[in-house]
């Protein structure tokens, strides 16, 4: 509370709508969240009320909204705070957290969930949406984050591989280009468990290292994806069947291919 008392004059001045009286100050979000603590959530909302740039100072007044049990009020003011200057992701996060703590659990899933959570990596996004929504079938979350990413499917391999969802995974690894490494990594750690996705892992990795994918790829890296694959095959009893299929794979490689040259000896080209 003293806090509040001591900034909150300061503060008002720096967010006046009166441009002889406004400008920077550096208390400004500790006023705010101050005030927050204070509970004294209607001065929040008539202090920032005059700016409508700085997202950081809006936040406090959209939370104080929903503190007040205005939560509509609050979503639709967030809503409209959006912009070149406002990252979508914090608004759709504080929209989510509304709707939850209302207990509109299908709406904040339907509205916010996936977007909320598309901070970070494919795989961490996903595993976030599902702790968040329990309740949903993993299937239906990959489904709804891939929605959002049109033209990147191949970067949820991973995801759909950690759900255990091997035929999904495949898909999207054939879908669009997914990382070599990614994919050779999938192919060797599931060669015993899952020999027969291992298999299909290890030569969609040959496929897009033949396509030019992946990060300073080494030859180490294209005899790790062949290793790993035939790992998988002997396990899967498809050894014959395997390596003729990456002979054919590797045969459409460009003349003096690099794959090609890396395992010419194994497949005797």
């Amino acid at each position: 509370m003293a806090w509040a008392d001591r900034l909150v004059g300061i503060t008002r001045m720096a967010l006046s709508p009166d441009p002889n009286l406004r400008g920077y100050f550096s208390g400004t979000s500790a006023c705010l969240s101050a005030l927050f603590r204070a509970e004294r959530y209607a001065e929040i909302v008539e202090l920032v009320a005059a700016d409508r740039i700085i997202w950081p100072y809006q936040r406090w007044a959209v939370k104080a909204l929903a503190a007040m049990g205005r939560k509509p009020e609050a979503i639709a003011y967030a809503e409209s705070c959006r912009g070149p200057w406002t990252p979508d992701g914090d608004v759709d996060a504080l929209c989510e957290e509304t709707l939850l703590s209302s207990g509109l659990v299908e709406e904040a899933y339907e509205h916010y969930g996936v977007r909320a959570h598309r901070g970070g990596t494919y795989l961490s996004a996903f595993r976030a949406v599902l702790k968040k929504y329990p309740h949903k079938p993993p299937a239906r979350v990959l489904a709804d984050l891939v929605k959002t990413t049109p033209g990147e499917e191949g970067k949820w391999f991973a995801a759909a591989k950690d759900a255990g969802l091997y035929d999904a995974a495949l898909a999207l690894a054939r879908q669009t280009p997914c990382d070599p490494r990614t994919l050779t990594r999938a192919a060797r750690d599931l060669a015993d468990s899952q020999p027969g996705f291992a298999v299909e892992a290890g030569l969609l990795a040959l496929h897009w290292l033949l396509r030019g994918y992946g990060y300073e790829i080494t030859g180490a890296d294209v005899r790790a994806a062949y290793d790993c694959t035939m790992k998988a095959a002997d396990k899967n009893g498809s050894s014959v069947e395997t390596k003729a299929r990456i002979r054919e794979t590797v045969q459409g490689e460009e003349p003096g291919g690099f794959v090609a040259q890396i395992l010419a000896r194994e497949l005797s080209l």
